[in-house]
Order: structure tokens, then C-alpha cells, then sequence
């Protein structure tokens, strides 16, 4: 019998000894609700969300969005209440997008101080003044044509022109009360314009979250039906940035906007942009958010229609990956199912 051997030992396995395995397993973290809650890296709460709402002409307005179902254009009476749903979760903003009665091809009611979206601000602001209220500011609503910018004979949308355009936009909103303009353009030198008259005109307070990073995506298609903001002819690519560009325009696009005077900076979509949401987060000390567009919300709510995905557990993932991929908050129409789903709510 050799030294190392037992009385009885035939050199088998134990069977009260373990059997060889891995010295590390990952799985023990992974074994109750309890351990994983402990371990997560990202979580989600009320205060990663702003939610987006259409304003329109009139009173009593209220009819859902078809391609965005519980999303509806709203007069500002019926968005009030809506308004109130989002305070009362403690999601910390809200972002206006305005549709006019009429249309010119300068989009000139964009800046009337009696247009929807600066009526809107006031009465927000008046009935939850410290609620974050932050403005949308583009043309494309506005204009007979859809562009974002005016447009010269040629049809090419004139870049230096429209900055003037968007600047007046942008201070009718400060002026209403709005706390964040967030300029969706995507016109060279539009942060620098706005800031310059925001600050010539004594609003230094008012914030810029910038569309930086703003892709001409196949993504915004339920958008521009809520809106009315689908261009009469061509398209938007001569000044969106192409999908197939990488993160090194990215990243020089939203730098370009805090050197201008940005203090927030947004990646648009969020989903198929990810890898540029977590490139913007590592080249950028500001605040950096991600839209979750119309068109992925659409598709998990198709989705869900029709039982193919549990809407809940879908809908929650996308929203932690974009927080996981770098953003700090996200602009999103699950805004507030997602609080509730946060809360225990099915």
C-alpha cells in the first residue's frame, strides 16, 4: 500500500469528496433576486427619464397617436393632465414638440409667442414650477416644406440663414419659462447662434441640450406622423448624419457643440447607436442623453400586440442597455409605464 493511500482506497472517485470543477463560479452571484439586485452595475430609476408629448392648437385635444399608441396630440388643457401623471412619478422633466395651425416656408410660427409650445411652457411652468420643461427647436414642423431649414431655389436646405431662425425659436421658448432649448437640426454652428442670444437677451440660465449626434435613421417614421414633419421632397440626409458613419464624427460632432456652448449633448437614436452613445460618454465630461425614437418604441409595442415579446421585460432591457452603454438619461415614450413597471406594477 502506498504511502498516499488509504485503507480500502481503490484509487476512484469519492463519493464524499467533490469532483474536479472551476475554482471560480460566476453563477453564485447570479442564484437569487436578492444577490443579483446587490452585484447590478446599472439600474433604473424615475430620474433616467424625460418624456416627450405633442402640443397642438385648440382645447379639449386629445387624439391618439396611431404609430405611437398612448401617445396623443394634446392642447394644452389635456396636457396639463398628463403633465401632472409625470410629476406625481418623479420623473424630473418633460420635452414639447409643437404643431401649428399654419405653415410658411420659413416655419415664422415657431417663434410666435402665442404658438402652442410656448403657451404650453407657460402653463406648465405655472402649475409645476419645478418640473424640468425642456423645448424642442426646429423648423421642420413649421415649415410648408418639412426641412429643418429654409430652403434656396435649388432646394438645398441654406445652413447660415436658418441659424437666425432657430436662435428667434429658441428665445420665444426661454421666454415663455422653458429650462432647456434643445436645438434638433442639425445645422452647423446652431449652439453657438442660439447661445449668443440667449445670453445677449439675459437668459445666461437657460440650458442647451444639443441633438448632437443626430442620425438620418429609418427609425423616426411614427415621429413624423406625429408631428406632420415628413419632408414634401427629398430627404433629410444633406445634413443628418449618414447611419454607416462611425463614432469618430460622432465624437467630433458633439465636442464641436460644447465648444459652442452645449451643456448637454444627445445621441439620436439610442438602440442601433449604442457603440456612439458609449463613444460621446468617453470623449465628453457634459451630461450625455439618448432618444429612444418613435420607431423602437413602436416595434416593441407591435411586438407586444401580438404576444411575440413580453412587452414589460423588452421594453426595460432596451431601456438599460442605453443607460448602460454610457447615457445618463434617456428621452423615451415609456417614460412613465417604465416608472410604474419600476415600481412593482405588471
Amino acid at each position: 500500500m502506498s504511502g498516499t493511500q488509504r485503507p480500502g482506497d481503490t484509487g476512484g472517485p469519492d463519493p464524499e469528496r467533490p469532483g474536479p470543477g472551476p475554482s471560480r463560479r460566476l453563477r453564485r452571484l447570479r442564484r437569487s433576486e436578492a444577490v443579483r439586485r446587490l452585484v447590478r452595475e446599472v439600474t433604473l430609476s424615475p430620474a433616467d427619464f424625460v418624456n416627450p408629448f405633442f402640443v397642438v392648437p385648440g382645447r379639449r385635444v386629445r387624439q391618439e397617436i396611431d404609430s405611437m399608441p398612448g401617445n396623443y396630440h394634446l392642447s394644452v388643457d389635456e396636457l396639463l393632465k398628463e403633465v401632472a401623471e409625470v410629476a406625481a412619478l418623479d420623473i424630473p422633466g418633460v420635452i414639447l414638440f409643437g404643431l401649428p395651425e399654419t405653415k410658411d416656408p420659413e416655419g415664422s410660427s415657431a417663434w410666435d409667442p402665442a404658438g402652442p409650445v410656448q403657451r404650453a411652457v407657460s402653463a406648465v411652468k405655472a402649475e409645476f414650477p419645478d418640473l424640468l420643461v425642456m423645448t424642442d427647436v426646429c423648423l421642420c414642423q413649421y415649415t410648408d416644406h418639412g426641412h429643418c431649414g429654409l430652403l434656396a431655389l435649388d432646394g438645398e436646405v441654406e445652413n447660415d440663414p436658418t441659424l437666425e431662425r432657430l436662435a428667434a425659436v429658441a428665445l420665444s421658448h426661454a421666454r415663455a419659462g422653458a429650462d432647456v432649448v434643445a436645438p434638433s437640426d442639425m445645422m452647423d454652428g446652431r449652439v453657438l447662434a442660439i447661445r449668443r442670444v440667449l445670453d445677449a437677451e439675459g437668459f445666461t440660465g437657460t440650458a442647451i441640450l444639443s441633438y448632437a449626434v443626430k442620425y438620418a435613421s429609418a427609425f423616426y417614421g411614427p415621429f413624423r406622423e406625429a408631428a406632420h414633419s415628413a419632408p414634401r421632397t427629398g430627404d433629410r440626409r444633406g445634413y443628418q448624419m449618414d447611419p454607416a458613419s462611425g463614432s469618430r464624427q460622432a465624437v467630433d460632432e458633439a465636442l464641436l457643440d460644447v465648444e459652442e456652448g452645449a451643456d448637454m449633448v444627445m445621441v439620436k437614436p439610442a438602440l442601433p447607436y449604442l457603440d456612439v452613445v458609449r463613444a460621446v460618454r468617453e470623449a465628453c465630461l457634459l451630461p450625455v442623453a439618448a432618444y429612444h425614437v418613435s420607431g423602437e418604441y413602436a416595434m416593441l409595442r407591435a411586438a407586444a400586440e401580438r404576444g411575440w415579446i413580453d412587452e414589460r421585460a423588452a421594453a426595460l432591457e432596451a431601456l438599460t442597455a442605453i443607460k448602460r452603454a454610457g447615457a445618463d438619461f434617456v428621452l423615451t415614450y415609456y417614460a412613465r409605464r417604465a416608472v410604474r413597471w419600476l415600481s412593482g406594477e405588471q
